[in-house]
């Protein structure tokens, strides 16, 4: 059996894989780097990052580098541009509805915008577990891809996005959307979401605090991460915490914490938030640290999604602002509770934009909600890789990690939107240059132009 599986089938070609990532033993020297690691550690000027295939060899300083470091390596002189790990964005629908050129053209913004891993937070996880395989791979360009199965109760299932994404299938039967309640068998559940390619469950609506318990324990004991938001409904943001769920999502659902307000059912919240908002800004600030140190306690992360709030119907009728007013009281008792905050979008940017919605939250971020680039960048890297349980592979400028990597011209820490000035995006060692993606895309806006 293995000598048939070490020959190819005959009359068949590979497909071509022009995005794989680079072989070991390709070295790559990156000369006078300003080093910018993804811990929030100062720039380093004057460092060198050596790659050998999808891996980082070495950062060591650029005058430290011997005729050993150099030989047979391909050098790329930086000339001081700013070197930092490539972009996660924690909270994406490449598959709400499905939609496989779109999401090939989105996917492909996204690594050449800087971005190499996304959380994939439920969709139609067949086309997803594809896209993963084909951009993993290389036949097409796009970040890797992580994915979720999303669990809820049943009354959540009549929702019309449950039916765009498990169409030949009823919602709530299908592996990657399933409808849970007492009579459910939680091993076989949590299973048959394993076998679907996904990483983490995600425990979205229509869940008591007890059920959320269980499902994140049998998640847990199979070997999968879970997600959930940062309320349920029935289940509240405290019970979500006290479950142990590893992140959550939504920084302005956290408001549920002192309000008490508590919807029977998750659809159910809109008609409260002009109530929960006000109470919320109306209580002590300092009521809401306990949720924090609880939630650094357990090493929960808060998948902020800050900049979503002024693109969705989320602020109460009549209240401009007090949803960004609210988000910035959250956001700011989280970071000095020591709660680690990653960069999800729950959207992305439309066809016509040249940038991934990360770069608008990343801006939102500093501008609205007063957090430092330092802070955000580095929630944006290796706080993007813990929300994933990988901050051990990927995230950080580091030896031993994936070469996932971003070349900027100037200084992000100066100002936030220096992330747009993009020289290139490596991942797994294989650089993928601005310059190719604006030529194509230029070339493709003039054909429609003759068109």
């Amino acid at each position: 059996m293995a000598d048939r599986e070490e020959r190819p089938i005959a009359g068949t070609d590979p497909a071509p894989t022009p995005f794989a990532a680079a072989a070991p033993g390709q070295v790559t020297v990156y000369r006078d780097v300003s080093l910018i690691d993804g811990t929030g550690a100062p720039v380093r000027r004057g460092m060198a990052v050596v790659t050998d295939g999808p891996t980082i060899k070495a950062v060591v300083p650029d005058a430290e580098l011997g005729s050993s470091d150099l030989s047979g390596a391909e050098v790329v002189d930086i000339a001081g541009a700013f070197l930092l790990p490539g972009l996660i964005d924690t909270h994406q629908h490449l598959s709400t509805p499905p939609n496989r050129d779109q999401a090939e053209e989105t996917m492909r913004r996204q690594l050449y915008g800087g971005v190499t891993a996304i959380r994939e937070m439920a969709g139609d996880l067949r086309q997803m577990a594809d896209l993963e395989r084909a951009a993993l791979i290389g036949e097409i360009a796009g970040p890797d891809i992580y994915s979720a199965a999303l669990m809820a109760g049943p009354s959540f299932f009549s929702d019309p996005r449950t039916w765009q994404v498990t169409q030949g299938t009823t919602p709530g039967t299908a592996p990657w959307m399933q409808a849970i309640d007492e009579e459910t068998d939680l091993p076989l559940a949590v299973a048959r979401a394993r076998g679907t390619g996904a990483v983490a469950i995600k425990i979205y609506a229509d869940l008591e605090a007890s059920m959320v318990a269980r499902i994140t324990a049998e998640a847990h004991r199979q070997g999968m991460q879970v997600w959930a938001h940062a309320t349920v409904f029935p289940a509240m943001p405290g019970e979500v915490v006290a479950a142990g769920v590893d992140v959550v999502s939504h920084a302005h659902m956290l408001a549920y914490h002192l309000a008490g307000v508590q919807p029977s059912v998750y659809r159910g919240q809109r008609d409260h938030h002009a109530v929960v908002y006000q109470r919320f800004l109306d209580a002590p600030v300092e009521d809401v640290d306990a949720l924090f140190d609880d939630m650094r306690r357990h090493g929960t992360i808060l998948d902020a999604t800050a900049s979503v709030v002024s693109r969705i119907s989320l602020s109460p009728p009549g209240a401009a602002g007090i949803a960004q007013d609210v988000l910035r009281r959250l956001i700011d008792r989280a970071r000095h509770a020591g709660v680690t905050i990653c960069t999800g979008t729950d959207y992305e940017a439309p066809s016509g934009d040249r940038y991934p919605s990360l770069h608008d939250e990343l801006h939102y971020l500093v501008h609205a909600m007063g957090m430092p680039p330092q802070e955000v960048i580095r929630a944006a890297t290796l706080a993007g890789a813990a929300s994933l349980g990988l901050e051990a592979t990927t995230g950080s400028v580091q030896a031993g990690k994936l070469a996932n990597l971003l070349i900027v011209a100037a200084d992000p820490y100066e100002d936030i939107d220096n992330l747009r000035q993009i020289v290139t995006t490596v991942k797994r060692g294989r650089r993928h240059d601005r310059a190719d993606y604006d030529r194509a895309s230029a070339a493709i806006i003039k054909e429609g132009t003759r068109g």
